[in-house]
């Protein structure tokens, strides 16, 4: 057993490059623009791997509704990283997971595990008065130490439970996710389904050294010209 692929990728880019961009994310509804660092990006990974340590939820299933819902938020792409560093697969689907994470709408536990709500705030701030049994994310991972370790795991692993597959789950192991195209340029991302976009925005641009600006809302042709040049993306 070793560790995953893009765990290992992430860590090596935070000590060689931690101060590039990797992520740029545009929430047109929100008028937000929130750029993060290799660095920043993986302290965020770090600090949730410990709270995914915390709430007990080790080499365990990870639900993230979250993605259904907004699969291309920074806050959304940081989650399988983190749970894959502490042997975690990500699924979709809530139930039997040991632990779940949603949105700052209505979160409310659907089961006993463990649910924590993600505010998606541009600048991470966390949200008030969630209901007993909903844990704040920003606030429990802020708390959380800048370092966490790392749990081994087997290539031919399950990192991706899929259930929307047309003959029942689809199962992406670690292998699979390893074999991302690799990314070496600034691309823009219109999010899509949650594997994929996860794909475009961080898996390949970690393998090839790139990054990605992904871009939220209803944006136009002309919109879409504009953010790619102002931002230097690759065509």
């Amino acid at each position: 057993m070793d560790i995953p692929a893009m765990v290992t990728a992430l860590q090596r880019r935070a000590r060689t490059a931690g101060a590039e961009p990797l992520l740029t994310h545009y929430d047109l509804d929100a008028g937000g623009r929130t750029e993060l660092s290799v660095a920043t990006f993986a302290n965020w990974v770090a600090k949730t791997a410990n709270l995914i340590e915390d709430l007990g939820a080790d080499s365990g299933l990870v639900a993230l509704p979250l993605a259904l819902s907004r699969p291309g938020h920074w806050m959304t792409l940081l989650w399988p990283l983190a749970a894959w560093q502490r042997e975690c697969a990500i699924t979709l689907d809530a139930a039997g997971a040991d632990l779940v994470v949603v949105g700052p709408v209505d979160p409310r536990p659907m089961l006993p595990s463990a649910t924590l709500a993600c505010s998606l705030h541009p600048l991470g701030l966390g949200l008030r008065d969630l209901p007993d049994g909903v844990l704040d994310f920003t606030t429990e991972a802020l708390t959380q130490p800048d370092r966490a370790g790392t749990l081994p795991s087997a290539a031919n692993a399950p990192a991706w439970i899929d259930p929307a597959g047309t003959e029942g789950a689809e199962v992406f192991s670690h292998a699979d996710l390893a074999g991302t195209p690799p990314v070496a340029g600034r691309v823009l991302v219109v999010p899509s389904g949650p594997l994929g976009t996860l794909r475009e925005a961080v898996l390949g641009p970690l393998l090839g050294g790139g990054s990605a600006v992904v871009v939220e809302g209803s944006p136009d042709d002309a919109l879409l010209a504009k953010i790619r040049a102002s931002e230097r993306c690759v065509e």
